[in-house]
């Protein structure tokens, strides 16, 4: 039997968010055959960011680590919006982006936030591609934003 991977996410005490309202001209998530692609996620809890700067200068590299596991739940939403989360068979990619200050290098440490989430919720099937990038800002003044593939079990199961 395929993994639940909800009942993954419970058994760590969390839940998924709502979906993030897109902040432009974009959907939160788009599904392509077996696979889901999110738009970048931004930290956002509620409608608003728990902190806002630049990592290494006004949000230290623990605070950002918690933003991008946030960041990932909200991609995780859009994803469980559109395909739902059981359906995932694996992570395929994330790419992280850290707005960083000037002489900030720890963007891979800020970004392993959503990649160790990952590894809690769908163990060997979370083993993903990744990109960590060091950006000037992000939207909203954001200190990460994340971004998901994930390849889908059933291409023909969908919630919509």
């Amino acid at each position: 039997m395929a993994e639940k991977w909800s009942e993954r996410l419970a058994a760590l005490g969390l839940e998924l968010p709502e979906v993030v309202a897109p902040l432009a001209a974009y959907v939160p998530a788009t599904r392509v055959g077996d696979q889901v692609w999110t738009s970048g996620q931004l930290p956002l809890v509620d409608g608003s960011l728990p902190a806002a700067g630049k990592v290494g200068a006004e949000v230290s590299e623990e605070d950002a680590f918690g933003l991008a596991v946030q960041a990932c739940l909200n991609g995780l939403a859009a994803i469980d919006s559109i395909a739902g989360i059981d359906n995932v068979s694996r992570v395929l990619k994330v790419v992280g982006f850290v707005a960083s200050a000037p002489d900030f290098t720890g963007q891979p440490r800020v970004i392993n936030g959503a990649s160790e989430l990952i590894g809690a919720i769908f163990g060997e099937s979370g083993a993903h591609a990744r990109s960590a990038v060091g950006v000037a800002v992000l939207p909203l003044d954001s200190p990460v934003e994340v971004e998901l593939v994930v390849e889908l079990r059933d291409a023909a199961v969908s919630q919509l």
